[in-house]
């Protein structure tokens, strides 16, 4: 019996630790190679995933952050990393279709180049699937020059990319 016993409680612990899947990272670099973030991508209890992270000598005020469709981030301007990631072909904003699965929103930089970054992610995921942050081509997330507009079809009016990090498990 206590064989037996013991088989099911070791089934049942794989079970639990095959249902949340791995924490993910990402190192966040400008073109020149400067690391100026890092962040971790967590599964959110409430479905999707949680990214939480610092940032430092990053310019101030509000900048957009994305999800982007590759996990290439060549600079100088990580064009590489493609557009947002959007599986399921919404426009772009999160006012509209619910907006990309990549679309974050922005982040605040204080004047002394530091940003603290929790955002939780409801159409992403780091387990398989159409919308999982580990699909074939990878993805990387990005970090613009300016605050996305929350409307603007594809990319928010965010500008240019100063920041890019692939998701690594």
């Amino acid at each position: 019996m206590k064989l037996i016993w013991i088989g099911l409680t070791i089934g049942a612990v794989s079970a639990m630790a095959a249902s949340k899947p791995a924490p993910a990272m990402v190192e966040l670099k400008t073109a020149k190679g400067v690391v100026v973030g890092k962040v971790k991508a967590t599964a959110n209890k409430g479905g999707g995933v949680k990214l939480t992270g610092k940032m430092m000598n990053m310019p101030p005020g509000q900048h957009a952050i994305h999800i982007h469709a590759m996990g290439k981030c060549d600079g100088p301007d990580f064009t590489s990393a493609g557009p947002h990631f959007n599986p399921e072909q919404h426009k772009h904003g999160m006012a509209t279709q619910g907006g990309h699965a990549g679309d974050l929103g922005n982040f605040t930089v204080a004047a002394n180049g530091k940003a603290s970054v929790s955002l939780v992610m409801t159409a992403v995921t780091l387990g398989e699937g159409n919308n999982s942050l580990f699909k074939t081509d990878g993805t990387a997330l990005v970090v613009h020059e300016k605050a996305d507009d929350l409307k603007t079809d594809p990319a928010g009016a965010a500008g240019a990319r100063i920041a890019c990090g692939v998701f690594t498990k």
